[in-house]
């Protein structure tokens, strides 16, 4: 292999300039990244407000309605992933091999996990309204198109896959959410609440 072949390298053989700042912009994006991870609220606050700021950039240019429906479409897909466990229950019912949720009360309990993580969901989801903010300064995106169609095909197919969700969740008995589940306390935890 001779001098200046690999990625990104120059011809005497170390990082090109250009290399060097892409791949210092992608570990400054990352560390980034890394930091909001704690901060749930505060990332799906943020992502709200740019849904926010897009929708009203949507609404005073009277236009791209195309790009805000396939927006809709993309969050909407993200969602069932979200929703859903990441091992597929019907998949399993045929095979007795691989883990399985419990069907009675005296099974072992297996935690929820979901085919798309919170953190990845937010992050696709911000990435989404980003590239559909940035389609909205480009006339090739404005499709003209009766906006109240779009509405009302993407409010059916809300209902409509919602509805096919729901009903895999009561055919196999899991619940995506966590909230409503039973904490179970600790030796020390018991202690510090009676001693409160």
């Amino acid at each position: 292999m001779s001098e200046g072949d690999s990625v990104g390298e120059s011809v005497h053989g170390k990082p090109s300039v250009v290399y060097r700042f892409f791949t210092r912009l992608g570990q400054i994006y990352q560390s980034w990244l890394d930091k909001s991870t704690p901060y749930t609220a505060v990332r799906w606050v943020v992502t709200l407000g740019l849904s926010f700021v897009y929708m009203i950039r949507v609404y005073l240019l009277q236009g791209w309605y195309i790009v805000t429906y396939a927006l809709g479409i993309y969050h909407l897909n993200l969602f069932i992933a979200f929703l859903s466990p990441k091992v597929d229950p019907s998949l399993m019912e045929d095979s007795d091999d691989g883990p399985s949720l419990p069907t009675k009360q005296n099974e072992e309990f297996r935690p929820f996990i979901r085919r798309l993580p919170e953190f990845k969901f937010w992050h696709a989801a911000t990435k989404g309204i980003l590239v559909a903010m940035v389609c909205t300064f480009f006339d090739a995106f404005n499709v003209p198109v009766f906006w109240p169609i779009l509405v009302m095909y993407f409010i059916m197919l809300f209902c409509i896959t919602m509805k096919r969700q729901i009903k895999h969740m009561i055919k196999y008995r899991y619940i995506p959410f966590t909230h409503g589940k039973r904490r179970y306390r600790g030796k020390e935890d018991a202690s510090k609440a009676f001693a409160s």
